[in-house]
């Protein structure tokens, strides 16, 4: 098998990332790339698309969402919050819901039959086809269309409990009969992807999942089975036979790892990876490259990583690996960036570090100051 070493999959995936040299691209080109930018924290999200570019700030990832609709704000990987280039819509809803399900776990008295469940997604699908609804004026309009059952509140959550029909929103939205909608205040709203990409229909099964293994190998290869599992949310074992079935696949050897890489896609650079970032909350590189042992060396793996888990600390890249932790908090126009590297940095990392608080400052369209030191803010739930 050919041999690929961790110096030369790092270089490559910043390339294709657009962490070695930021890209004159637009929000979509930079999410499509990185299969996905992770939305949970909308304020990271911006900042993920932006470090990735030369001049873009926070308004041009609102402007993609809300106004041209070129990103939608929706459930990928993981059924997690992401922020998708809205014409990778058919790829991500025809891969994701053919995913197998997780055995249900609801009691009989709170779990929806499955004609019950095509019934809500029809009458979801029909509710947000031209509207922005907030979750109790979904609620509202799902119970019109099929009855109250759908609305009661059986469903145990966060100290309350929500109403019945919320059990397959998942399932609505991998299906793409939901996306999330601008929010109302500090509420938020559901809406149609229709909206977002007119004639909309997910694509078949086989062909969505072809072609998300070959943009994740692109962006994230080479990789185990198992690493795609977990980055998608799958079974392994279907994952492995995903892979076993899929013909432009490659096997490599990756630093004494078999892994997989794109058959028509093996070339890798010779020169290892160089540069700093400030990658923040819930990156997709932190969460999508692997192994974690390369990415999060030593004191780093204490410091930035729960449990295993990539992306709850926000990250100092140097050289492609994690050398260092940060946070930003602000009050009006001054954000100040508190940066602890867990190994000295030469005075020419110096200097990328303070261009790229700068860049922080301008993405986030306020002025930045850098601080030295220890990062006391804990981890990201």
């Amino acid at each position: 098998m050919r041999s690929i070493t961790w110096a030369q999959a790092s270089a490559r995936r910043l390339s294709r990332h657009h962490l070695a040299d930021p890209a004159d691209r637009d929000p979509a080109a930079i999410s499509a790339a990185a299969l996905g930018i992770h939305a949970q924290v909308m304020s990271a999200a911006e900042l993920s698309v932006c470090i990735r570019t030369n001049s873009m700030t926070r308004a041009d990832v609102r402007d993609a969402l809300w106004r041209t609709k070129t990103l939608v704000k929706t459930r990928g990987p993981r059924g997690t919050v992401h922020l998708l280039a809205a014409a990778d819509l058919p790829m991500w809803t025809g891969s994701l819901s053919a995913i197998p399900p997780e055995p249900i776990s609801w009691p009989d008295e709170v779990r929806m039959s499955e004609t019950q469940t095509e019934r809500v997604i029809e009458a979801i699908a029909d509710a947000v086809a031209d509207a922005e609804l907030t979750v109790d004026e979904l609620t509202e309009a799902i119970v019109a269309r099929v009855g109250s059952w759908a609305g009661d509140r059986v469903m145990p959550a966060f100290q309350d409990k929500w109403p019945r029909w919320r059990q397959v929103e998942a399932i609505a939205t991998s299906r793409g009969a939901l996306c999330f909608g601008p929010d109302r205040g500090r509420r938020t709203t559901y809406t149609s992807p229709r909206r977002w990409l007119p004639g909309f229909t997910p694509a078949p099964p086989d062909e969505a999942l072809s072609g998300l293994i070959k943009r994740y190998l692109r962006g994230y290869g080479p990789a185990t089975t198992d690493q795609f599992a977990r980055w998608l949310g799958a079974p392994p074992s279907w994952s492995a036979r995903l892979f076993a079935e899929q013909p432009g696949v490659e096997r490599v050897d990756f630093d004494g790892t078999p892994a997989w890489v794109e058959r028509d896609d093996t070339d890798f650079p010779g020169a290892a990876a160089r540069g700093l970032r400030l990658l923040p909350y819930f990156d997709s590189y932190l969460i999508g490259c692997w192994p974690r042992t390369r990415l999060f060396p030593g004191p780093a793996a204490q410091r930035a990583l729960r449990g295993g888990q990539a992306g709850n600390v926000p990250a100092l890249l140097v050289n492609g690996v994690v050398t260092g932790v940060w946070h930003q908090r602000r009050s009006g126009n001054r954000i100040v960036v508190t940066v602890e590297p867990l190994a000295e940095l030469t005075a020419a990392q110096r200097e990328l570090l303070d261009e790229e608080v700068d860049r922080i400052g301008r993405i986030l369209q306020g002025t930045a100051v850098l601080t030295i030191g220890p990062v006391t803010v804990g981890a990201h739930a």
